[in-house]
């Protein structure tokens, strides 16, 4: 029988609004379905349409993408392997970036780039109407934070988004976009090794302050780059957990995320069937109060 996501906690996407949508714990990112350095078609194109594929089988609904991972490769990919949409599936996008020819990442927050950038997700992913765009806040140096939210809204006014969401952002950030209309999600780099400052245009905060602002708003909260390894001793006491679980370091590592929080929503990637079978199996991985003590 195949393995499931634990489905017995799912979350809202914009439950503040008029048009909810239901999300299972567990999402998948799309990112590594590229070539190397997140450029150029994937080596294995067969086992990338596979693991789209598998993503509603394996219980999982939200899948994360970005038409600057590719260029234009995840979303094509998605469309390839999942058009015509299942009515239950969500599909969560990324712009404020462009790729260069040269593989460079280029800030792209001005009204009409982040209009060029919803149409072509529009027409990659043979949508009508985005489901969630994330506005990602990297480096744009020039453009006021006000003025690219602005956009994100009239584009929302106009039907093209039907929820509008955050990236990269700090708390202030958060606060001032809820003053002027619904945040469904935020996404921000966040694991148990690497919870890193943020300095944005109105200030400095830690990734995780965002988190209890989320939690008192019911917006879900979702980690990207959610694996990443790089504090020897907290590696050491999450190695430990793994051993007793008889799970690997990555497992513990979600598993940890979604005990951390009710607003969780990790979405771990991978262009492997096999690390894409072992993140699933972490939503049924249960840490108990000795291991949470250990851990925290």
């Amino acid at each position: 029988m195949a393995t499931k996501t634990n489905t017995s906690h799912q979350l809202i996407i914009g439950g503040n609004t008029s048009s909810p949508l239901k999300v299972n714990r567990m999402g998948y990112g799309t990112m590594r379905l590229t070539g190397p350095e997140i450029w150029g078609e994937p080596l294995d194109r067969p086992q990338c349409i596979q693991i789209l594929r598998k993503c509603l089988e394996k219980g999982i609904n939200y899948i994360d993408t970005a038409d600057f991972y590719g260029p234009y490769v995840t979303n094509k990919l998605i469309a390839e392997a999942l058009y015509p949409y299942d009515s239950s599936l969500v599909i969560g996008t990324k712009i404020g970036a462009l790729r260069g020819a040269d593989k460079s990442w280029i800030p792209a927050a001005k009204p009409a780039d982040l209009r060029k950038a919803v149409e072509d997700n529009l027409k990659h992913l043979k949508l009508e109407q985005l489901h969630l765009v994330h506005f990602r806040l990297a480096g744009h140096k020039g453009v006021p934070f006000e003025e690219s939210m602005g956009a994100m809204f009239e584009l929302q006014k106009e039907g093209k988004i039907l929820h509008v969401s955050l990236s990269n952002v700090g708390v202030k950030e958060l606060e001032w976009s809820l003053t002027q209309g619904k945040i469904a999600t935020v996404q921000n780099l966040y694991s148990y090794t690497k919870r890193t400052s943020f300095t944005g245009p109105m200030g400095e905060s830690k990734s995780g302050e965002v988190i209890p602002l989320c939690e008192a708003n019911s917006i879900p909260f979702m980690p990207f780059f959610s694996l990443l390894t790089s504090l020897p001793s907290e590696e050491e006491k999450i190695d430990k957990v793994a051993k007793k679980h008889n799970a690997t370091i990555a497992q513990v590592n979600l598993a940890w995320l979604l005990h951390k929080s009710p607003c969780m929503l990790p979405i771990p990637g991978t262009s492997s069937l096999a690390h894409f079978e072992e993140n699933i199996a972490a939503a049924n991985l249960h840490l108990d109060a000795e291991d949470l003590q250990l851990l925290d």
